[in-house]
């Protein structure tokens, strides 16, 4: 089991501690569930409250935490709380699952593929015709990557995720179980004679680097052209990118969000969870869009909107508070 004594965690993070423990820290817990060897963190002053009877030795705070320790217990005081819990989470995370085989004799790989060094591919999994794995990928167990598509260095795909054909995904993304890349986009056209016809999905989809993908969630191709996840955004689960949407850089979607076709975000832009964005719509750059929300027109870059439809934030507050008021008269 690991252990870390006081000194040895701030060690990783440089904050400042204030008390002191001889308790060592076996691993992090929130709060109300730590016990006297566990280490937890208070990232707002409204969390303080907890701290009296919680068991935890050592707490990670913000530099203006207005509370003692107490006895046998420690606060490192940091700028950011969250940011360096996230360091502690590091020093106790498990090692990922083990290949005995790099390359699993149960993987079909087609030999037109390019395979980089030091890649890890799992049982079950396909690597179709022309596919470039690059190097220090991971290709988890049941993973399809079809024909002519690209996986960039240090990508970690988990089990049941599927690639379709012609798609890029840049280096050091993580698409977690189940993910579907490339399927065809959602086009139909009513014809009197045959019903709904399928309208071709003939583009594809590319993905920057560091990108991170939620499980069970999917992005479709383009119809012409390309769906195009920019670096660094972050994308929860079961949330669905609608064909030819492009996000810009560090955009966050959390869960059961969703894009329309050809949506068009900037960078930063923030959809909270269970959002819709009708089609062709403009969301600008650090953009806010709260969960549960429907936006139907362009939002500007930086503003906030609420509701179904969506409106501006503070208006959207003013209506509900106004709403609140009538329905208890």
């Amino acid at each position: 089991m690991k252990s870390y004594t006081l000194q040895q965690i701030n060690d990783v993070i440089n904050g400042v501690i204030e008390g002191n423990t001889t308790n060592e820290v076996t691993s992090p817990e929130q709060m109300e569930l730590a016990n006297a060897n566990q280490i937890t963190f208070i990232g707002n002053k409204k969390y303080e409250k907890l701290w009296e009877k919680s068991n935890a030795c050592i707490a990670i705070v913000n530099k203006d935490i207005s509370i003692q320790p107490g006895d046998n217990r420690a606060f490192i005081k940091v700028n950011n709380a969250d940011l360096a819990m996230s360091q502690i989470l590091e020093l106790f995370a498990s090692a990922p699952p083990c290949f005995e085989q790099d390359i699993h004799s149960s993987a079909t790989i087609h030999p037109s593929a390019t395979i980089g060094n030091n890649v890890k591919i799992g049982a079950g999994s396909y690597i179709g015709a022309n596919v470039t794995i690059g190097d220090n990928a991971v290709i988890y167990p049941n993973v399809t990557v079809l024909d002519d598509s690209k996986v960039g260095n240090g990508t970690t795909i988990w089990s049941g995720t599927v690639v379709r054909e012609r798609c890029t995904i840049g280096a050091l993304c993580i698409l977690h179980p189940n993910c579907t890349i490339g399927a065809d986009g959602f086009g139909f056209r009513p014809c009197p004679q045959q019903g709904l016809v399928k309208v071709p999905q003939i583009g594809n989809v590319v993905i920057g680097n560091k990108v991170e993908i939620g499980a069970g969630s999917c992005v479709d191709r383009g119809k012409f052209s390309s769906t195009i996840i920019g670096d660094g955004c972050k994308i929860d689960n079961l949330v669905q990118i609608g064909h030819n949407s492009v996000m810009g850089r560090f955009c966050i979607m959390a869960g059961n969000s969703g894009l329309a076709g050809s949506v068009t975000l900037g960078d930063g832009v923030v959809i909270g969870g269970s959002a819709s964005i009708k089609d062709h719509v403009t969301i600008g750059s650090g953009a806010v869009v709260g969960a549960g929300s429907g936006v139907t027109c362009d939002v500007a870059a930086g503003k906030t909107v609420l509701g179904y439809p969506a409106v501006d934030g503070r208006v959207a507050l003013k209506q509900w508070a106004i709403l609140k008021r009538m329905a208890t008269s």
